[in-house]
């Protein structure tokens, strides 16, 4: 029997994935294509998103969103029923894509392949990873490691441990292909830079491709990695380990109150993004006087913001992700008032 090829769509918070897919599925030429989307928060987001431009690839019911946790860790509770779900449609799939969340570690779902449930339907055709190139030429994420060893060394303050830079380099690890988006927002010489270092932290014959945000199916779909029996080149900080959690992060969900003009809804997004901890904000709100809801997608120093369709019935809420601790009040002092 032939197996479902399964491409793992992963990436830190707000790299860009769900532009990816959605991009991959308006461009499916005939090709039936399940998604399953993961979200960290109690709020799913990027399934509507998806779901949005999915008709051309996706029969109803074939995009699954799966909140509240990492499918990383949640494998027996939502991976493997999810799968076998989407392996026992009547009418067999061409794909599946997997998007993680922008948290998750990609090598705890490649080994849940194993499965019996999973192991003769299905294989891992590869892993695109996608990499935030305007959020690597700022430093909010960093390849330096002499960088990062000087700055701990010189402060006994900062983490030695850093969980951003673990669950990054874990998902760098794990590539078959990496996807380095937002290019057009990066000057050609610090792409190349970036490139530099990304190939020296990255397996050999694992290619680099720039985006924009659409890349070609073929070039997404079709590797062959067969990636789950390959596991020993893609262990990372984590090796073998199987128990693993996220505990140094954490995400609310915020009811945002109307805003007068989409600036001052921005002012608000970037207030709270610039609070310490906070790390991605997304979700829906409205503006005053505006019929279609304004989608938000807030990462590092960017906030982007535009409407939706008018007919939109997406609750006005935000999600709003950062490490441990975060001040949340201050938060909704700041998306609220």
């Amino acid at each position: 029997m032939l197996r479902v090829p399964v491409t793992v769509l992963t990436g830190f918070l707000g790299a860009g994935k769900t532009t990816l897919l959605r991009s991959l599925l308006t461009q499916a030429d005939g090709r039936r294509i399940a998604v399953v989307v993961n979200e960290f928060g109690d709020a799913g987001f990027d399934g509507g998103l998806v779901e949005e431009c999915a008709a051309n690839a996706c029969a109803p019911g074939d995009v699954i969103e799966l909140t509240n946790g990492c499918i990383c860790c949640t494998v027996a509770d939502d991976f493997i029923p999810t799968m076998e779900l989407l392996l026992g449609r009547d009418k067999p799939l061409d794909a599946i894509v997997i998007e993680t969340s922008g948290l998750a570690l990609p090598q705890p779902l490649l080994k849940a392949f194993a499965w019996p449930a999973v192991k003769t339907r299905a294989t891992v055709d590869g892993v695109v990873t996608v990499v935030d190139a305007l959020a690597l030429s700022e430093g909010w994420v960093t390849l330096d490691e002499d960088a990062v060893a000087d700055q701990r060394a010189a402060d006994d303050s900062i983490d030695h441990d850093d969980p951003i830079e673990e669950v990054f380099e874990d998902q760098l690890a794990c590539a078959d292909l990496v996807v380095l988006s937002k290019s057009d927002l990066v000057s050609s010489v610090a792409l190349a830079d970036i490139e530099t270092r990304l190939k020296a932290a990255l397996r050999p014959g694992v290619n680099i491709v720039r985006s924009t945000g659409t890349l070609a199916p073929a070039v997404l779909i079709g590797m062959n990695a067969g990636a789950e029996e390959d596991m020993a080149a893609r262990a990372g900080h984590h090796g073998e380990e199987e128990e693993h959690d996220h505990d140094d992060f954490d995400s609310i969900v915020v009811k945002p109150s109307i805003a007068l003009s989409v600036d001052e809804m921005r002012a608000r997004i970037s207030d709270a993004l610039g609070l310490e901890g906070v790390l991605r904000v997304k979700g829906h709100a409205r503006v005053s006087d505006k019929v279609a809801p304004v989608v938000v997608q807030a990462v590092g120093s960017r906030v982007d913001l535009v409407f939706g369709r008018p007919d939109a019935k997406q609750a006005e809420r935000l999600v709003v992700i950062g490490l441990k601790g975060f001040d949340g009040t201050a938060v909704r002092r700041a998306l609220v008032e």
